[in-house]
């Protein structure tokens, strides 16, 4: 079963308040996504530990649900 764009976006956000999400549909298929991160959570974190907030906000979703998510994570400028 694949994901939607919205639920990926609405599951971050929720996870991470305030941060900026984008989310590309890459192959048109629910199942491969890209997704640019911008949060002020990352600010001091390592690149892993950036991704590893993604992950948990997805709640388990990554590898059943969601195939692939290229991320793109920073902390605001």
């Amino acid at each position: 079963m694949a994901m939607d764009a919205g639920e990926i976006e609405d599951m971050i956000k929720s996870a991470l308040p305030g941060a900026t999400v984008r989310i590309r549909d890459l192959a048109g298929d629910g199942d491969h996504y890209a997704a640019e991160i911008v949060a002020e959570e990352f600010r001091g974190k390592s690149r892993v530990q950036q991704h590893q907030l993604v992950y948990a906000a997805l709640k388990g979703k990554m590898g059943g649900e969601l195939h692939a998510l290229a991320l793109q994570t920073s902390a605001p400028d």
